[in-house]
C-alpha cells in the first residue's frame, strides 16, 4: 500500500482511539502522517494532542481554534433557519463536520497530501459527513476509514495493539467505556453502551453541560438578545462575536437546565439510534430567532421557510452541506433575514426558555390594526368579501354532492 498513499492528514482528537489510528496508519500504509486537531469549543485542552503526536513521530501538527469561523459560517446560517432535525435534534454533532472535513482538504492541499483520515466507525453518520464534504472539495482525494478497514474489532483488539506498539493507555481506557461523547460550542452527544437500551433513563452524570431541572434557580432569568440580519449580535446590550454570544448563551442556559434531549433518530445509513443532547445555548438562541422573526417576517416568507426548513435540515444531517440545492437553500433563507433585527426578551425558568417580548424598527406588527378598540385603517365589512371569496369552492363542492358528510357520533 506504501505505493498508493504517501502522506495523509488524520484528524486527530489526541485521544486512544485516534492515536492507535495514527499507529494503524505508518504500520499499514508506511506513510507519512500529518495531524490536524480542531478547536470548536469541545472544552478540552488541545496541547496534549500536540504532545501525543510528537512522542509518535508526528513532524507535521496541526491545531487549530475554529470557533469563530465554526459559529459563524456554520451555526448561525444554519439557525437562520431554525433547523431542527426531525422535529427536535439541533444537528451539533452533524453542522460541525463540514468544517473540519474542509479544513482538512485545505491542509492536505498544503502540505501535498494525497489522502485524508478520519475516525468514524463504518455504522454511523459521521463517515457520510466527512466523506462527502472531502470529495465535494477534492473529488480526487484518497479516503482512509480503518474502521471499515482493520481487523481490530473489540476495545480488547485497540489495547493490545496500542501495548505492541507502546502508546500509552490510561488506566480508565482499558475498560469499556460506558458510552460515547461528541462535544462542541453548540452542543454534547452522548451515545452507545449504558444508553442504547431506549427503555433506561439516562443517569444525570451523563449530562455535563446541563444542570439538573431538580438544582436548578427556583427563580427564572430574563435575557435580552439582539439580532441584525437573522443573527444574534449582543446578549442584555453588549456586542459579542459569534462564539462568544454563544459560549455566553450556553453558561445562561447550563444554569437553568435547559436544552436536554433525549432522541431516538432515523440514522441516514438506515439504523435508529439513541442519542442524549444538550444544546443549552442554542435551544436560547432557536427560541429568540423565532421571537424576532414572528415581528419582522412577513407570513408568505415564514410559511415558506417552515415548509423548506425539513428538507435543509436533512441535508445538512446527511452530510450535504457542501451540494448545490443546500447553498440554493441557504440563498433563499439568507434573503428572508433582510429584515430580520431587533431585540427579543427571554425567560429562561426550569429547562425552558420561553419568549416574553420582542421589538425591532423592521416590525411588520400593527397595533392600530390588532386593537379591540375603535379604529381607523381597518374597515370590518372587508372581511365578508374575504369569506365568500375563499368558501365559494367549497361550496360549488358541496352543491355538487362531492364533500362527504362525516357519520353522526353514537
Amino acid at each position: 500500500m506504501s505505493d498508493q498513499v504517501k502522506k495523509v492528514v488524520l484528524a486527530y482528537s489526541g485521544g486512544l482511539d485516534t492515536s492507535i489510528i495514527l499507529k494503524w496508519l505508518q504500520v499499514t500504509y508506511g506513510c507519512e502522517v500529518v495531524t490536524f486537531t480542531a478547536d470548536l469549543g469541545q472544552g478540552e485542552e488541545l496541547e496534549p494532542a500536540r504532545r501525543k503526536a510528537e512522542m509518535l513521530g508526528i513532524k507535521q501538527i496541526f491545531i487549530e481554534d475554529l470557533r469563530e469561523d465554526f459559529v459563524a459560517n456554520y451555526v448561525f446560517p444554519m439557525f437562520r433557519a431554525n433547523t431542527v432535525y426531525e422535529g427536535l435534534y439541533l444537528l451539533g454533532t452533524s453542522i460541525a463536520r463540514p468544517l473540519i472535513a474542509k479544513r482538512q482538504i485545505e491542509i492536505a492541499r498544503e502540505v501535498g497530501a494525497d489522502a485524508v483520515c478520519h475516525g468514524a466507525t463504518g455504522k454511523g453518520n459521521d463517515q457520510v459527513r466527512f466523506e462527502l464534504g472531502y470529495y465535494a472539495l477534492n473529488p480526487d482525494i484518497k479516503v482512509i476509514a480503518p474502521w471499515r478497514e482493520w481487523d481490530l474489532h473489540s476495545r480488547t483488539d485497540l489495547i493490545d495493539f496500542a501495548e505492541k506498539h507502546q502508546i500509552p493507555v490510561p488506566k480508565d481506557k482499558r475498560g469499556e467505556a460506558p458510552f460515547s461523547v461528541d462535544a462542541n460550542l453548540l452542543h454534547t452527544s452522548s451515545e452507545g453502551k449504558a444508553l442504547e437500551d431506549p427503555w433506561v433513563e439516562a443517569e444525570e452524570y451523563v449530562y455535563s453541560r446541563t444542570d439538573s431541572l431538580i438544582t436548578a434557580p427556583n427563580e427564572p432569568e430574563y435575557v435580552e438578545v439582539e439580532f441584525k440580519r437573522g443573527d444574534a449580535v449582543a446578549i442584555n446590550g453588549e456586542k459579542l462575536s459569534p462564539a462568544e454570544l454563544l459560549t455566553k448563551l450556553n453558561d445562561m442556559g447550563k444554569r437553568h437546565g435547559i436544552g436536554r434531549l433525549d432522541l431516538l433518530e432515523n440514522r441516514f445509513v438506515g439504523i435508529k439510534s439513541r442519542g442524549i443532547y444538550e444544546t443549552p445555548g442554542g435551544t436560547i438562541l432557536l427560541m429568540a430567532h423565532r421571537g424576532i422573526e414572528q415581528i419582522t417576517l412577513d407570513r408568505g416568507a415564514a410559511h415558506l421557510k417552515d415548509e423548506i426548513m425539513p428538507k435543509y435540515a436533512e441535508l445538512i444531517y446527511n452530510g450535504f452541506w457542501f451540494s448545490p440545492e443546500r447553498e440554493m437553500l441557504q440563498a433563499l433563507i439568507d434573503k428572508s433575514q433582510e429584515h430580520v433585527e431587533g431585540t427579543v426578551r427571554l425567560m429562561l425558568y426550569k429547562g425552558a426558555a420561553h419568549v416574553v417580548g420582542r421589538k425591532s424598527d423592521k416590525s411588520l406588527y400593527s397595533m392600530a390594526h390588532v386593537t379591540f378598540e375603535k379604529d381607523e385603517v381597518y374597515d370590518q365589512r372587508d372581511a365578508q368579501g374575504f369569506i365568500k371569496l375563499n368558501a365559494l369552492r367549497l361550496q360549488l363542492l358541496k352543491r355538487r354532492g362531492a364533500v362527504p358528510v362525516p357519520p353522526a357520533y353514537e
